[in-house]
């Protein structure tokens, strides 16, 4: 369990692609790792499978994996967000995440706003119904607020909605975000607790009334 806020921005190392599957190496900056603890890279859940003093960890992503996320854009010099699990200690400043990617979001602009940035993401249609403006959504593992939402947005073939979005300077500097270019894919989850509340509302019929 994650709560979006980025602790470290890392550095790939290396990323190779075989029968389907991918072996990371992350610069990740991290001394005390330890074998298979998760750590969200850009917001995937991923496990440890090896790491040195130096913070140097290596992850092998299988095809699922590389099938829902954006991942297999990765190269050596990328720069990724990194959080490590939440401690039951730890105050969650960002929101619950989970490190599943529900869907791959798209930048779609990038306007400087004062001394922040407005960005607008285009995501997929099927996620629509689990946003809402001033709720909670997590683009490559940072917890983010929905400023405002734009429907009946189509990128190519796809139909979807865009997620406008203010980056105070805090975020820009310390993320990804930085790096990012307009057309860029992204990972994008959703806030579980809405889909806890469409799976209760659809198999429990007196609630589903209540609700209506």
């Amino acid at each position: 369990m994650f709560s979006g806020i980025i602790e470290r921005l890392g550095t790939v190392r290396s990323a190779s692609v075989r029968d389907k599957a991918m072996d990371l190496t992350v610069e990740t900056g991290f001394p005390d790792l330890e074998l298979g603890e998760s750590v969200a890279v850009n917001g995937v859940c991923l496990t440890v499978e090896t790491f040195d003093k130096a913070g140097v960890a290596t992850f092998h992503l299988s095809g699922e994996t590389l099938s829902r996320t954006p991942l297999d854009q990765l190269k050596a010099g990328s720069r990724v967000n990194l959080e490590r699990a939440v401690a039951a200690s730890t105050r969650l400043s960002g929101h619950i995440v989970q490190g599943h990617v529900d869907g791959v979001a798209t930048l779609a602009s990038v306007e400087k706003a004062g001394d922040s940035y407005a960005l607008r993401v285009f995501v997929p249609q099927a996620l629509r119904q689990y946003v809402v403006e001033k709720g909670s959504i997590t683009f490559d593992g940072i917890s983010l607020t929905v400023n405002e939402l734009y429907d009946d947005i189509t990128r190519g073939n796809q139909a979807g909605f865009e997620v406008g979005l203010t980056i105070i300077p805090h975020t820009w500097e310390h993320t990804n975000l930085s790096t990012l270019s307009v057309g860029d894919r992204m990972d994008v989850e959703v806030d579980v607790l809405s889909k806890y509340v469409e799976n209760l509302l659809r198999f429990s019929p007196s609630l589903a009334k209540a609700a209506s």
